[in-house]
């Protein structure tokens, strides 16, 4: 069914964080339902946009990420390409900043 894709460790562990945040979001909103409010964003969100935001951003940071990884290797002289947990550290940084000061 999933042979299409390629399911590396990093893309498990990825996917699986999605959904991991998307179950517990779904328990806190049921638990403590969410208001308004209005961070460094310029718009007022509640949790859920600033999970879709994060989870937007986290998206695009691990494109990037993958489309220069060919070229951070040419231009720091590494022998191999970085790894995609630098990717995936960086893009669950930039949603859980997204998440509380957003």
């Amino acid at each position: 069914m999933f042979e299409w894709m390629v399911w590396t460790t990093p893309v498990a562990v990825f996917f699986t964080c999605i959904g991991l945040m998307l179950v517990g979001m779904t328990v806190w909103e049921f638990k403590s339902p969410t208001v308004m409010r209005k961070g460094w964003l310029p718009i007022e969100t509640t949790r859920g946009d600033r999970l879709f935001i994060g989870l937007l951003a986290a998206a695009y940071v691990n494109l990037v990420f993958i489309g220069l990884a060919g070229k951070f290797q040419e231009w720091m002289s590494l022998e191999v390409e970085p790894s995609i947990w630098i990717s995936f550290v960086l893009s669950m940084g930039l949603l859980a900043l997204v998440m509380r000061k957003g």
